[in-house]
């Protein structure tokens, strides 16, 4: 399937948002402000200052179902020598550092979740050319990373049919 323009992907995401609205769902009542993490790790910093592409630390969205926390690993590819870091930036830096260096995994707080009998695949909606910020929002500008789509059937459905994808039910329940 060819990739979708941004503007496609903008309508589709507003076409959306209004027919959950008009079923009556409060959109703004089903998202949160977005949880506390161990690490106060900057998207801002990374995806809009640095440039770095959500695959670039999500790897796994390109070729399987979830997109995937990084690994401490991962983080430490740059963190080793990662030069210029604001005080603040810098305590942060210190405890990925540390992290690594004690074999502890970093236990971050999820923060998109579909039902556990929901069977969402990010490879198939990257291939199909679906920005990640259709369902994640601008995450590049986000201090904290909140959900800012309900994440519901009718949500998911209304975007299906939008883009000419399946709506029979085994395409995405369990």
């Amino acid at each position: 399937m060819p990739s979708r323009p941004p503007l496609v992907v903008g309508v589709v995401v507003i076409v959306v948002l209004l027919v959950a609205l008009a079923g009556g769902q409060a959109v703004a009542s089903q998202v949160n402000e977005g949880p506390e993490q161990p690490i106060a790790f900057s998207h801002i910093t990374h995806a809009n200052v640095m440039q770095l592409d959500c695959i670039f630390c999500h790897r796994n969205a390109e070729v399987g179902q979830t997109a995937s926390v990084p690994a401490v690993e991962q983080c430490m590819f740059c963190h080793k020598v990662v030069e210029g870091a604001t005080p603040s930036q810098q305590l942060e830096i210190d405890k990925v550092q540390e992290a690594f260096a004690s074999g502890s995994p970093i236990d971050w707080t999820r923060v998109h979740r579909v039902p556990d009998h929901v069977r969402f695949v990010h490879e198939a909606h990257i291939t199909a050319g679906i920005q990640c910020s259709a369902c994640h929002g601008n995450v590049q500008d986000m201090a904290k990373v909140q959900q800012i789509r309900p994440l519901k059937m009718g949500d998911c459905v209304a975007c299906h049919r939008v883009n000419d994808a399946p709506t029979d039910c085994t395409t995405c329940h369990k």
